[in-house]
Formats: C-alpha cells, sequence, structure tokens
C-alpha cells in the first residue's frame, strides 16, 4: 500500500458547541492529488486548517507527515506549502521580492532562494514579470505566483484552497497543466474546491463531507459508478409545468429529479429514454443527453439548497 503523508481517525473539530468536522477517517498517500468537497459549512476548512497545524484538534488522532501536529506543529509547517484562497501577496512590491521575502521566511540562504525563483518562475511562466510589481498583474498570474510562493521551500505536500476561484477558463486550465506537473515531479496535493470538472480532471481520490462528515469517498469515476447512472437525460418544459410530466418520465428512469427549470432522467441509456419520450407524446422545450458527472453525485448526495 502507498505510504500515507496524513492520516485521521475520529477525527473532529469542535467550536463551541458547533461541530465542524465530526468524527471523520481519511489517508492521504504519497504522491497523489486528494480532494475535499463539500458546501459551504461542510468543515472542508476546519479539516484543511488541523492537516496545517495551524488549528488544533478536538478529538481523535491525526498524523502528518508521519508526526503529531499538536507537538510538532513548525517542523510539520517546516515542510508543507500552503496556497490559501486569498493571494494575499503583497501587492506593492515586484514579483521577485514576494518570493524572497517569502523564502527569507523559512531561514533559506539568498543564494538557494535565488535558484529557488528562477526555476519556480519558468514553472509558473512568469520570467518576463519577474520585475514587475504585483498590483497590476492579472488575476491567472496572481494565482500562479502564489502558487510559486507556496513551492520555495521545496514542500512534500502542497495545500491548496480552491485554486482556481475567480479564473477565466484559459487560466484555469493553465493551471491545472502547473498543478498536474507538480504531481508528476511527486509532490502530494490536498485541494478544496467548489469546482466538480477541476475535481474529476485533478484529484487521484476525494471525499464529499456534508454537515462535518463524509459522506462518499473514492476516485471521481467510482463515485459516479456507485451514486449515479451512467447517463443524464435533462428535459426542460414550460415554468410550472413539470410536475404534471413527473409521473410518466418517472417510469422511464431509474432516478428522476424535478426542478424549477428542468426534469433530468438518471439512466444507463439516455438515447433510448430520449426516443421512449418522444413515442409517449411528451414534448420538452428543449432535449439534452449527457453523461454523469462528479456534480450529480455532489447534488445527490448533499442536496441543492442553498448553504450561505
Amino acid at each position: 500500500m502507498a505510504e500515507s503523508l496524513v492520516s485521521a481517525r475520529n477525527l473532529s473539530k469542535k467550536f463551541g458547541d458547533l461541530v465542524a468536522v465530526d468524527d471523520i477517517d481519511f489517508d492521504v498517500h504519497r504522491g497523489e492529488v486528494f480532494g475535499f468537497l463539500g458546501p459551504n459549512g461542510a468543515g472542508k476548512s476546519s479539516t484543511m486548517r488541523m492537516i496545517g497545524a495551524v488549528s488544533p484538534i478536538s478529538g481523535g488522532t491525526l498524523s502528518v507527515l508521519g508526526m503529531d501536529p499538536a507537538t510538532q506543529g513548525p517542523l510539520i509547517r517546516a515542510r508543507l506549502g500552503v496556497v490559501p484562497q486569498d493571494n494575499n501577496l503583497d501587492e506593492e512590491l515586484t514579483v521577485y521580492e514576494n518570493l524572497l521575502i517569502y523564502g527569507r521566511y523559512y531561514g533559506l540562504s539568498r543564494k538557494v532562494i535565488n535558484e529557488r525563483i528562477d526555476e519556480l518562475l519558468r514553472f509558473a511562466q512568469l520570467d518576463e514579470r519577474r520585475k514587475s510589481r504585483v498590483e497590476p498583474l492579472s488575476g491567472g498570474m496572481k494565482r500562479r505566483l502564489t502558487i510559486a510562493r507556496g513551492l520555495i521551500n521545496t514542500p512534500e505536500m502542497l495545500i491548496l484552497d480552491e485554486p482556481t476561484t475567480g479564473l477565466d477558463p484559459q487560466a484555469r486550465h493553465l493551471l491545472w497543466d502547473r498543478l498536474y506537473r507538480l504531481k508528476q515531479e511527486g509532490v502530494t496535493l490536498i485541494i478544496t474546491t467548489h469546482y466538480m470538472d477541476e475535481a474529476e480532471q485533478l484529484c487521484d481520490r476525494l471525499v464529499i463531507m456534508d454537515k462535518g462528515k463524509i459522506v462518499a469517498a473514492g476516485s471521481p469515476r467510482a463515485l459516479i459508478e456507485q451514486h449515479s447512472s451512467k447517463e443524464v437525460l435533462e428535459l426542460r418544459f414550460p415554468v410550472g409545468t413539470q410536475e404534471e410530466h413527473a409521473g410518466p418520465l418517472q417510469a422511464m428512469a431509474t432516478r428522476t429529479e424535478i426542478l424549477p427549470d428542468r426534469v433530468l432522467l438518471y439512466t444507463d441509456d439516455a438515447d433510448r429514454v430520449a426516443d421512449e419520450v418522444h413515442r409517449r407524446g411528451i414534448v420538452p422545450e428543449s432535449t439534452v443527453s449527457r453523461r454523469a458527472t462528479l456534480e450529480d453525485v455532489f447534488l445527490h448526495l448533499t442536496g441543492r439548497t442553498l448553504v450561505d
């Protein structure tokens, strides 16, 4: 079995009477990309902060890089890289100066830092921006700089909180490429994300959290196979008429979901079900046939209610 860099058993986190993380078990193996998915308030950030040795556990056990965060926090943090959700860069300084200062936090010599900066700027495709102030950089450039900063100490494990939030599609795909390259170099990645396509693209394994508990765990493909059909047929009807079609449609699929704007039919053969809908004289405004995704699993397990 692969070596576990993070191992949690019955891990919990409480804030007074609030149970943010409720007796969860998981392992993160060396060299993999491991994801935490869940709606707001599910306990993802609290779990990440415990892994990062910046928030004490309330119960259970947690081992990070073979050490106890309660007694060996500084040693753990020295071997981690952290990319927060907010870039929190010093925008009045240059790209180079941001990396230099962060390297000094780890006690690295200027010679070592400069060698690392050269490597990281090439990796992040920011060579030509070395002397540029951070403030006018694009969002994608700032995000790549934040990731480069998190790698300045050559960490064994990189923790990324919502790595591509707010980026346009081109910047997201470039960042995915950078993260995939890190994995190829042997860096273990732990990410939280609200983008299900991102989790499918990047994660070898993941857990879905809801209300402090892990409700599902496995590879993206295994979760889809376990919790969803192979395909989904989306039927859009005039607003307010979905209910009247619910009865006939439910008999055609393994699971039916009625939404305010459409009806979803979960099936292993969407084209066959679409033909059956047409044969029965049911005429939707539009029909979309697609494969099932991790988002279908996520919404099925955590619900569609908006959580603030």
